[in-house]
């Protein structure tokens, strides 16, 4: 009885409220000795991990390397009313030092001849400043000033990217509704129409399920820009007849579109002088007139368009009348190089930019577009070809072929022919492959 009551109090000593305080006091202190001891083990760890060992440190990751920097750069697009030095400006270059550059650049290319659209980009390097102006899609202006030195100028061509691709399609509404659907973009399903331009008709010869293949290139520029396309090769089958047309670089730089066997596609004159039309009066010794209500020959043929089509010399020549004649309205007559042929032109709506009577022109120039001048119920074009001053049915008229490949390069020629219309067969519809 004595030990129980001796062991309640002994109890009551431990956990009476000074005895709590005071062992609450010191598992504080210890805790809080032990956390800094257990901190100093640390850093001290840490310490001897930081100093020096026989590892390579890597310095230069922790530097900035200067030539990884890309430099400022500011881009001004030629607009309409400017000059050089007015673009220069704008890119913050005082007057007399636009001076300068256009005159560095005299000898190499003078920057009077700047088109609107085209680029001026200047570029702030370290140590030096380079403007550069897109001359073209192949070749740019490159000024350059580097601390302490002069202004020079170089004229340098342009990295291209290019991409080739082959569309094919069948004709079942229109030429251009069932290549745009294929996806061929209109620019070249009128390069397709200028290639075959001498065998076909567009206006006339197509039928529905005709069909052709195209594969073309495009060029792009070293920010992805479109800046080029071209034909590579195409086959066109129109009323079961197969043509083919390759691209084709002379030694002499000279470029034409030649079939299989090197004949050139290029005839003395074209098919049609309107790319895409219908034909909606022939050649005929009687015609009632539409206008005038009696019979009379018709001594050409009219192609229906839309006001403002283009009208295309169908050959080489000079402009022997250009001016309104009667009931053919707004007219242009061409005698053809050979002297013995000419083409007539009426109704235009207005005549073609620089046509003048006794100026030039070559074949595929656009002389005037379709319009009603004179006496016209609608608007067309009225077309003539004569022969010694008479009338002939343009539609029969059989055209010689312009100058095939040359015998030298025959076997050249032959060899990039047949990798052309394999690549063209392997490629596959609609594909696209950078090259």
């Amino acid at each position: 009885m004595q030990c129980y009551n001796a062991c309640d109090k002994k109890d009551e000593n431990i956990l009476s409220p000074g005895a709590l305080k005071n062992y609450t006091k010191k598992s504080v202190i210890f805790f809080t000795f032990s956390l800094l001891v257990l901190t100093m083990i640390l850093a001290a760890v840490n310490g001897n991990a930081s100093k020096p060992s026989d590892a390579v440190v890597h310095q230069e990751w922790l530097q900035t390397n200067r030539d990884d920097i890309k430099p400022k750069q500011y881009i001004e697009r030629v607009k309409a009313g400017e000059t050089t030095g007015i673009v220069l400006s704008k890119l913050g270059f005082p007057a007399t030092e636009a001076a300068n550059m256009i005159q560095v650049s005299k000898d190499v290319y003078p920057l009077k001849n700047i088109h609107i659209g085209h680029e001026f980009k200047r570029k702030d390097f370290k140590d030096s400043i380079q403007v550069s102006y897109q001359i073209s899609a192949h070749e740019k202006l490159v000024l350059t000033n580097k601390l302490g030195e002069p202004w020079t100028a170089d004229v340098k061509e342009r990295k291209l990217f290019p991409r080739i691709s082959v569309v094919e399609a069948t004709i079942q509404d229109s030429l251009f509704w069932d290549a745009a659907k294929a996806g061929l973009e209109d620019a070249l399903t009128m390069q397709l129409v200028d290639i075959f331009a001498w065998d076909i008709d567009f206006a006339r010869d197509l039928r529905k399920g005709d069909s052709f293949k195209v594969m073309y290139e495009e060029s792009f520029d070293d920010e992805g820009k479109r800046v080029g396309y071209k034909i590579l090769a195409a086959e066109f089958i129109n009323r079961g007849y197969v043509y083919t047309g390759i691209r084709y670089e002379n030694k002499n730089g000279d470029i034409e579109y030649y079939d299989e066997e090197g004949r050139n596609l290029r005839k003395t004159y074209l098919k049609s002088p309107v790319k895409y039309s219908r034909i909606s009066s022939r050649f005929t010794s009687s015609r009632k007139h539409p206008v005038l209500g009696y019979t009379r020959a018709h001594r050409g043929v009219d192609y229906a368009a839309k006001s403002g089509t283009p009208i295309r010399a169908i050959g080489d020549g000079k402009v022997i009348f250009k001016g309104w004649k009667g009931g053919y309205g707004r007219f242009i007559e061409i005698r053809h190089n050979n002297g013995i042929h000419s083409t007539a032109y009426a109704h235009m709506s207005q005549y073609g930019k620089g046509i003048r009577q006794g100026s030039y022109v070559k074949q595929g120039q656009v002389i005037g577009y379709v319009g009603m001048s004179g006496l016209a119920t609608g608007p067309h074009l009225h077309f003539e070809f004569r022969s010694r001053g008479r009338a002939i049915n343009p539609l029969k008229i059989k055209h010689k072929s312009a100058n095939p490949v040359a015998k030298n390069e025959m076997s050249a020629f032959h060899v990039k022919a047949k990798e052309m219309l394999r690549m063209m067969a392997l490629r596959g519809q609609k594909s696209g492959k950078w090259g």
